[in-house]
C-alpha cells in the first residue's frame, strides 16, 4: 500500500516537474520574442529540473521493468538459468547504485558550498537527485533478490518480452 502511493507520488512529481520546465522554457521564449524580456532563472532551472527529472524516472522505470534489456539468450534458457541472470544483473546493479550513492555522497558535500550564478541554488542539491536515484532504485533491487531468492517472482518478471511493457 505504502509503496503504491510511493509510486503514484513519483508519477505526479515528474508530471509537475515537466510542466514547470514546460513553463518556464515556453514562458521565456513568448516573453522574448513578444515582449523583448525575459525569465533570467529560466535556463538555468530548467537545466537542473530536466536532472532531476530524468534520475526520478530511472528509479519509476525501474520500478515498472522498462529500461532496456537483451532477453534473447535468457528466454532461451531453463528457469534455473532465468533465476542465476537475474540474480547477477540485480546484485551487479546493487553494486553500481552503491557505488554512485557513495559518490553522490561526496559530490553533494563538496558542491552544497557552490552557488548557481544566476538562481542561487545551491549546485549540491542537483547532485542530490543522483543520491535519491540510486537509494531508490537500490531499495527496489534488494526487494527483487528478495523476491527473486524467495520464490515469490515469476518467470515473466524474470525475463519480460518487450511486448508485454509496451
Amino acid at each position: 500500500m505504502f509503496s503504491k502511493l510511493l509510486l503514484k507520488t513519483l508519477e505526479w512529481l515528474l508530471i509537475c516537474i515537466f510542466g514547470l520546465m514546460v513553463l518556464l522554457v515556453f514562458g521565456n521564449v513568448v516573453l522574448r520574442y513578444g515582449f523583448n524580456y525575459g525569465i533570467i532563472f529560466s535556463e538555468e532551472v530548467s537545466r537542473f529540473l530536466f536532472v532531476w527529472m530524468v534520475f526520478l524516472g530511472s528509479v519509476l522505470m525501474l520500478y515498472d521493468n522498462g529500461h532496456l534489456g537483451v532477453h534473447t539468450v535468457t528466454k532461451l534458457l531453463p528457469l534455473a538459468g532465468k533465476k542465476a541472470c537475474k540474480f547477477i544483473s540485480d546484485v551487479t546493479t546493487l553494486a553500481c547504485c552503491v557505488l554512485m550513492t557513495y559518490g553522490g555522497i561526496k559530490i553533494v558535500g563538496l558542491n552544497m558550498a557552490n552557488i548557481a550564478p544566476v538562481s542561487g541554488i545551491p549546485i549540491g542539491v542537483v547532485y542530490m537527485a543522483l543520491l535519491v536515484c540510486s537509494v531508490g532504485m537500490g531499495v527496489l533491487l534488494l526487494g527483487s533478490l528478495y523476491r527473486l531468492v524467495t520464490g515469490q517472482m515469476d518467470e515473466q518478471e524474470m525475463c519480460p518480452d518487450i511486448e508485454d511493457a509496451l
